[in-house]
């Protein structure tokens, strides 16, 4: 693999001394953006509602449990940088709700 091909997420734990290093650190997760993309049967959401997590451990309100399920298993990922697997921007991550015929989501880091 290419240099360029490694996930480096550029986290010196040891500079770490004190609570406001490590909030400095904590802050530079940023937020995630969710924003459902698609709408195949009943929900109580619509296409376009967008709702964000202020820190990976702080899910959005009025979200539906079922899909924060979901979401759960991947916002680390989103936060963390990792690429997802869809080939048509590896920065969002496109998810379905548990409902076979229910909504697509799209998750992605804020870049501020």
């Amino acid at each position: 693999m290419k240099k360029k091909d490694f996930l480096d997420l550029s986290l010196d734990v040891s500079e770490i001394k004190n609570h406001e290093e490590y909030r400095k650190i904590w802050q530079r997760l940023g937020k995630i953006e969710i924003k459902m993309v698609e709408k195949h049967e009943e929900c109580k959401h619509n296409v376009g509602d967008t709702f964000l997590y202020e820190n990976p451990y702080k899910r959005p309100k009025d979200v539906c449990e079922a899909l924060l399920h979901v979401l759960d298993l991947y916002v680390w990922r989103a936060a963390l940088g990792f690429p997802s697997w869809n080939s048509e921007n590896r920065k969002v991550f496109k998810l379905h709700c548990p409902d076979p015929k229910g909504t697509v989501w799209e998750m992605k880091k804020i870049e501020e």
